[in-house]
C-alpha cells in the first residue's frame, strides 16, 4: 500500500513539473502563406520552429499557421510589425512600394538560383544597405526563390511577342513591369489564388519558380512552360520586435544564433530541391518546355529585361533611394555568393 501511494505520488509530481514546464514555455505564433502540407512549411519552418524548442531546451515552441489562417498573404508583415503574429514569413514584393530596395535582388541577372539569391539579400541586409526598409520588426532571415519563368496553359512562348495580349499573373509590380515591356497583360494576384484564377479562365497563365509550380500544383493545369530566368521572388521571415523584447536574454540568444545566413541558405537549398522537383514533373507530365539559357544576350529577350532593369532602378532614383548603389552592390554580392551548379 505504501509502495502504490510513494508511486502516485511521484506520477502526480511527474505530471505537475510536466505541466508547469508546458505552462512555463513561450508559444511563439507563425504566420505564413505556404500551405501545411508543402515541403516549405514542413522542411523549412517545422525543421526551424523544432530547432528554436530543442535549443531553448523547451523554453520557446513555435505554433505554425500556415496557408494564410492567422493573416492574409499581403498582410502577414504588418501582422508581425503589430505583434498580431510573433512572426511572419512573406513576400516583400506582397506589399507594393514597402520594401523598393530589397525587392533589387528581384531584377533579371541577379540570382541564377535559390541559394545565390538567398546569399544576395541576406548579405545586403548584412551589410547595412537595407536596415531602413524592416526598422518596424526583426528580421531573421531572407530568402528567395529560384528564377522565375513564364507558364501558360495553351500558348507555346518562344519570344515575347507571344505574350502579347496574354493575361499573366505578376508576382510583384517589378516583375508585372517586365511583363508589360514584353507585351503581356500582367494580372496582381496572392499565389493561393492561382490555381482558382486559371481554373476560371481569369489568367491565361503565370510567372513562377517551378517550386511554386510544384508547391501550388499549377503543373496540373498548364502544358507550356519558358524557362526565362526574368525575376526571382525575394521573402523574409521576421519577428515582431516587442515578442523579441519580451524573451529572456537567453532565449533571444537562442533566436539570434538561429538567425541570419545559416538559415538563408537552408531556405535557399529547399528551394532549389524544389525547383529540380517541379520541373521534372512538368516533363515526365509531356509539357513543352522552352529554355532561354540567357535572356540579357539574348537578341529577342534582351531589350524587355534591360528596359525593365533600367526602368525600377530610375524610379528609386526618382525617389530619392539610392538604387544604382544597391544594384551594384547585389551583383557584387552576386559573384561572391557563388551559385551551385547544377
Amino acid at each position: 500500500m505504501k509502495t502504490h501511494v510513494t508511486a502516485c505520488l511521484l506520477a502526480a509530481s511527474v505530471a505537475g513539473l510536466t505541466a508547469a514546464s508546458a505552462e512555463a514555455a513561450t508559444t511563439l505564433r507563425m504566420a505564413h502563406f505556404w500551405p501545411g502540407a508543402s515541403a516549405i512549411n514542413q522542411d523549412l519552418f517545422e525543421d526551424w520552429a523544432q530547432t528554436i524548442e530543442e535549443a531553448s531546451d523547451g523554453e520557446l515552441r513555435v505554433e505554425m499557421y500556415p496557408s494564410g489562417t492567422l493573416a492574409k498573404p499581403d498582410g502577414i508583415y504588418e501582422a508581425a510589425a503589430n505583434g498580431i503574429a510573433d512572426i511572419g514569413a512573406t513576400a516583400q514584393g506582397y506589399t507594393a512600394g514597402r520594401f523598393p530596395l530589397s525587392q533589387i535582388v528581384e531584377l533579371p541577372g541577379v540570382a541564377t538560383s535559390a541559394t545565390q539569391g538567398a546569399c544576395v539579400l541576406q548579405t545586403l541586409y548584412d551589410d547595412g544597405h537595407l536596415d531602413a526598409e524592416y526598422e518596424d520588426t526583426r528580421p531573421l532571415f531572407m530568402f528567395t526563390t529560384g528564377p522565375g519563368g513564364i507558364h501558360t496553359i495553351d500558348t507555346d512562348v518562344q519570344v515575347p511577342v507571344d505574350l502579347e495580349g496574354l493575361r499573366i499573373r505578376r508576382p510583384t509590380s517589378v516583375a508585372g513591369d517586365i511583363l508589360e515591356n514584353m507585351g503581356a497583360s500582367p494580372v496582381g494576384m496572392p499565389a493561393p489564388d492561382i490555381y482558382t484564377a486559371m481554373q476560371r479562365g481569369v489568367i491565361d497563365g503565370l510567372s513562377f519558380p517551378w517550386e511554386g509550380m510544384k508547391v501550388f500544383r499549377l503543373n496540373e493545369l498548364t502544358e507550356h512552360h519558358t524557362e526565362v530566368p526574368f525575376y526571382s521572388l525575394i521573402f523574409v521571415a521576421t519577428m515582431s520586435q516587442r515578442t523579441y523584447d519580451r524573451l529572456s536574454p537567453e532565449q533571444q540568444a537562442v533566436i539570434d544564433d538561429n538567425s541570419g545566413m545559416q538559415w538563408a541558405e537552408n531556405a535557399g537549398a529547399v528551394f532549389d530541391r524544389l525547383d529540380r522537383e517541379g520541373k521534372q514533373e512538368a516533363a515526365e507530365a509531356g509539357h513543352t518546355i522552352r529554355e532561354i539559357a540567357d535572356p540579357l544576350q539574348d537578341a529577342d529577350w534582351q531589350k524587355p529585361l534591360q528596359d525593365g532593369i533600367d526602368g525600377y532602378l530610375a524610379g528609386l532614383e526618382e525617389r530619392g533611394l539610392p538604387g544604382r548603389e544597391v544594384y551594384e552592390a547585389a551583383l557584387a554580392a552576386s559573384e561572391s555568393c557563388a551559385a551551385p551548379q547544377e
